[in-house]
């Protein structure tokens, strides 16, 4: 395929998107002229794109002006959701992390990995680096654990995919990992130290979605000097409280004992 046939699909997909974008709040409903006076595309390829666009239910005709059509709010109605989701459950990581004065984190799985979806760093200066956007792996740490506590399909894909070794406390035996994360789901929490990274410390509990699913696992994390084993403990019923809020803020649910795990 040529440069040319390769550019002409993104032309046409940045006059839809001209179209779409001339539609605000201030302005829900235009003519065909007003829709070429706004993008200044020729009056053939809006009468073109736009009859297509109405076709696909994109835009909705009245008359003879056209306003964003009912499908586009069903596309958007999950990317608005997660980043409610987000926005209803950044103040609860800071809250945790001014009270308990260390990084908390929540992780979600993707691909096989868990990966850091909000942070509110420690104000101390010596901290675990960590950023929106951080890909782990699933094996080790205390996020990673309450993942796979309440999934019971992707536990069952990590077991078998090889657990590599991290530092020497990382857990690489199948049947050792799996008892760990069984005592994760019965706890409801997970603490670990050293598995990841060598002086640094995890405490996870996990945030459930509106059907019960799990949404996440909320994690405080920093150096071992700060969060021995016994600090951690000490911390259980503010992270597991904290956890209990975000899924409360999320419109989320508790699974029932006789509920299967996904």
């Amino acid at each position: 395929m040529s440069a040319t046939e390769n550019a002409a699909p993104l032309l046409v997909l940045k006059k839809i998107t001209a179209i779409l974008d001339a539609f605000s709040l201030a302005r829900p409903e235009m003519s065909l002229a007003e829709i070429r006076a706004e993008t200044g595309l020729p009056h053939s390829t809006v009468q073109r794109l736009v009859t297509n666009l109405v076709h696909e239910g994109m835009l909705d005709r009245r008359g003879d002006h056209f306003r964003i059509g009912l499908r586009m709010t069903h596309w958007a109605a999950p990317a608005r959701q997660g980043l409610d989701f987000l926005e209803l459950l950044t103040p609860v990581i800071r809250r945790l992390r001014d009270e308990l004065g260390e990084t908390v984190c929540i992780f979600r799985e993707s691909r096989g990995s868990r990966v850091c979806i909000a942070v509110a760093e420690t104000r101390r200066v010596l901290r675990r680096a960590v950023e929106v956007g951080d890909i782990m792996p699933l094996h080790a740490g205390s996020a990673g654990r309450v993942l796979l506590a309440w999934n019971t399909d992707l536990a069952e894909k990590v077991y078998g995919s090889g657990l590599q070794s991290m530092t020497d406390r990382t857990i690489t035996d199948a049947a050792n990992l799996d008892a760990a994360v069984a005592k994760t789901r019965a706890d409801g929490f997970a603490i670990t130290t050293g598995e990841r990274v060598s002086g640094a410390s995890g405490l996870s509990a996990p945030i459930f979605g509106p059907q019960a699913e799990l949404y996440g696992a909320l994690t405080v994390m920093g150096p071992t000097m700060r969060m021995p084993y016994d600090v951690c403990a000490s911390w259980i019923e503010p992270v597991i409280a904290a956890a209990a809020e975000g899924t409360r803020l999320i419109g989320g649910s508790l699974p029932s004992e006789e509920m299967p795990i996904s």
